[in-house]
């Protein structure tokens, strides 16, 4: 049987913030957007603010309403990224199969290292005590059999503290938490399983399987393997980039967009970066996906297919737009704008035969020229170097996603 640990950092953002200012952290503290850009949400606050009530995504105005002397420190993601270094570094002390999962998150399976180390519990110890004396914050670690219910493990006590769900024990603990505490069980799903009075993951686990494939499809087996503690998902190591299987980013724009001009701006720095960020994994997409969303909060996704497998942003940039201008008639000003690439593929795998080699050629040379500008942005900086067109509203351009937004959590099926 697999030991599998979930690593938690505890309110990471601000525990980092409090660290760093040691003056602020006895005191309610919430890390948070720009107002000013529209970013003005609780991104992450410490555990003091969380029992005032303060929650994670809500609005900074209602977070002010429940505790009015709220400290807000603005993100600081360089810092934050520095720290799930450190703290991975420690995980690699103990196994080579570390899967992060976002920025404040890992999996790790030490099946093959409890002979040195001792079983899960002891080294979940270990680790703990190691993140708190050499990094200075806390940690929440469940320890079990699979990922699904170490996960689980890591959020039920929190912060500081480490939860062991085994084979012997994990109808006591797990089959009596909400069905929405089991991962991937979001709204919609909840809904529809409290409809069928399955308002637990017990419940969840005892019904007929083939009443959730009836209802739920494929999904409906996967959430009844989960509750039943069957998740066999292996513990990727960080550097299987074939688990890739998008690239994208999205902002929520300083000020409404109002015109197609507003819309190719944003979706321009967006392109730059889901294509620098391709050829940093060496891959290529071959189709886009986009999402928008107005200012009354309808969002919509549409995608389609290229022409032929890319990592070019003129390409991705070009997609984008026709999907957009085929797709959305204005009748509301946008308020956020995303790009994703899809359905990748790795660089040296694609061949592509052109029908005309002056075509093979100008893709060459438009790749070879996307590289040395990832060269010039890595040594210079991003603002070294960018297209005129990004200089007409720099209100609207004047963010790096690619260093900015990379921070979200990533899928768990590959």
């Amino acid at each position: 049987m697999r030991t599998i640990l979930h690593v938690d950092l505890n309110n990471f953002y601000a525990s980092v913030e409090c660290l760093y200012r040691p003056e602020i952290r006895n005191f309610p503290v919430a890390v948070c957007g720009d107002p000013l850009n529209r970013h003005g949400i609780i991104l992450a606050k410490n555990m003091l603010a969380k029992k005032m009530s303060v929650t994670t995504g809500e609005a900074i105005w209602q977070a002010k309403l429940k505790v009015p002397d709220l400290i807000l420190v603005p993100p600081d993601f360089q810092k934050y990224l520095r720290f799930s270094r450190l703290a991975r570094k420690i995980y690699y002390d103990y196994t080579d199969q570390v899967e992060p999962f976002g920025i404040d998150e890992c999996w790790l399976d030490v099946t093959g290292s409890v002979k040195l180390f001792g079983d899960g519990e002891k080294i979940a110890e270990t680790i703990r005590q190691r993140i708190k004396e050499e990094l200075g914050v806390t940690v929440s670690i469940g320890v079990s059999f699979n990922k699904i219910f170490a996960k689980l493990g890591s959020d039920l006590k929190k912060p500081d503290a480490i939860t062991v769900i085994s084979a012997d024990n994990y109808k006591n603990i797990v089959w009596s938490l909400p069905v929405e505490d089991l991962l991937y069980v979001g709204r919609s799903t909840s809904k529809k399983l409290h409809n069928y009075g399955l308002d637990t993951i017990g419940k969840l686990a005892r019904v007929d399987k083939k009443v959730l494939t009836d209802n739920l499809g494929k999904w409906g087996e996967v959430l009844w393997l989960f509750a039943n503690g069957l998740d066999t998902a292996p513990v990727r190591k960080t550097d299987e980039r074939t688990a890739v299987k998008s690239i994208g980013n999205s902002t929520t724009c300083p000020r409404d967009l109002v015109n197609n001009e507003d819309v190719r701006l944003v979706f321009t720095v967006l392109a730059e970066s889901v294509a620098a960020r391709l050829r940093d994994y060496g891959l290529k997409c071959t189709g886009i996906q986009i999402s928008l969303r107005d200012n009354q909060l309808y969002s919509a996704t549409r995608q389609g297919l290229l022409t032929k497998p890319s990592y070019l942003s003129a390409d991705i940039i070009n997609k984008a737009m026709e999907l957009f201008l085929a797709n959305y008639n204005w009748f509301h000003p946008l308020r956020s704008v995303g790009i994703r690439a899809i359905n990748l593929v790795t660089e040296k795998d694609h061949i592509q035969l052109a029908l005309f080699d002056d075509i093979d050629e100008k893709t060459r040379e438009q790749e070879s020229l996307s590289h040395t500008i990832d060269a010039i942005h890595s040594r210079f900086g991003h603002g070294s170097l960018m297209r005129a067109s990004c200089l007409l509203d720099s209100r609207l351009t004047g963010f790096n996603p690619k260093e900015d937004h990379v921070i979200h959590p990533v899928g768990y099926f590959k």
